[in-house]
């Protein structure tokens, strides 16, 4: 790093590591979902909305996927074409819709569940318990430092 500091040069190794993993991780889970026919962001949206839970409104879903509202649209329109998703008038607000998996959906939401499951199994197969929990320990750190805003801006 350029002020010679070990600290920098091992902070920037880090995110540079973080950055390198989510792509690679991301690109071997797309690589085992990819026979089901789905691009990474329906494949997404799906698993998350399976995670959520029936129910949740197009902007919660945009929230938790951290894509705009607009983004997630088009990506509704194609599951809700393919009939896996069904958009609902909200009951608490009539501006909202909320979202819901349909039964088609729920053997392929098994299925990505199982391929998230293998790839995982896969990649931390070599490393220890206690190792894993102190890294997602300083991930954990990282995320809250990336939850709140800089200061000054």
């Amino acid at each position: 790093m350029r002020d010679g500091s070990t600290l920098a040069h091992t902070q920037w190794r880090l995110g540079m590591s973080i950055a390198q993993i989510a792509r690679r991780w991301r690109g071997r889970l797309d690589a085992r979902i990819a026979d089901f026919g789905l691009t990474e962001a329906r494949w997404l949206a799906l698993l998350t909305l399976s995670r959520c839970g029936d129910g949740i409104t197009q902007k919660e879903l945009a929230n938790r996927l951290l894509i705009e509202g607009p983004t997630l649209v088009r990506t509704l329109d194609w599951l809700e074409g393919e009939g896996l998703v069904e958009r609902r008038n909200s009951a608490q607000d009539r501006r909202a819709k909320t979202l819901h998996l349909t039964e088609r959906a729920l053997p392929l939401t098994q299925r990505i569940e199982a391929a998230a499951t293998l790839v995982r199994a896969e990649i931390l197969a070599d490393i220890p318990e206690e190792d894993l929990a102190a890294c997602l320990a300083v991930l954990e750190r990282v995320a809250t430092g990336l939850a709140t805003p800089p200061a000054g801006g």
